[in-house]
């Protein structure tokens, strides 16, 4: 039932991007300022990549050196929500073949020239995937708060940098959040802690 109403709301989704809102192109048109150059919101979308890759290649490295397997599997499900996220942006970019909004409308200006597609944002996703799975493996309020703030910073740097339109924002940080849920409920199942073990073989 869950897996079928969240194949419509995707399937909604598709179907409202296809016709571009304008109230999409009015938001883009009101952030995106015609030299978007701040350093800030440039750094903030750069971040979002090497962070998503480091982090779980850090948390490996640093289990294998002190055999911390619960830190290990943490790495692994850190990953994976990185891996689902990329699948499922690059699945979604291909059906949806969504121009970028400065390759539609003259009057937005990017601060790079891209030729992929934008919806979903793939800055987005990882940035959410990353912030959902440590908001879940830590279950700490001051780890998650940052970490959603600096995604939705990410988000917002998207649009600002002319690369986005807000509904390609919202499904990244739909797809990134739904990702670490997702790996971890595949982590759950593929490697059980001792506690689900025991109600797995009683």
């Amino acid at each position: 039932m869950h897996k079928l109403l969240l194949l419509f709301l995707i399937s909604l989704c598709i179907i409202k991007v296809s016709a571009q809102a304008q109230w999409e192109v009015d938001v883009v048109r009101n952030i995106n300022p015609s030299n978007p150059n701040n350093q800030f919101w440039k750094s903030m979308s750069s971040t979002a990549k090497p962070i998503a890759v480091a982090l779980p290649l850090g948390m490996l490295a640093t289990s294998l050196i002190n055999h911390n397997k619960q830190l290990q599997k943490q790495s692994f499900e850190v990953l994976g929500s990185l891996v689902i996220a990329s699948a499922t942006t690059q699945l979604l970019k291909r059906i949806v073949q969504r121009p970028r909004p400065y390759q539609t409308y003259t009057d937005i200006y990017p601060d790079q020239i891209d030729n992929g597609y934008a919806f979903p944002s793939g800055h987005t996703t990882t940035a959410f995937s990353t912030a959902a799975s440590l908001s879940i493996i830590t279950k700490k309020w001051y780890i998650s708060v940052p970490a959603f703030a600096w995604a939705t910073g990410v988000a917002y740097s998207r649009i600002y940098l002319g690369q986005h339109y807000p509904s390609d924002v919202f499904m990244g940080a739909l797809v990134g959040t739904a990702s670490g849920f997702a790996s971890h409920w595949l982590m759950k199942k593929m490697m059980p802690s001792k506690k689900e073990m025991v109600k797995i073989i009683p």
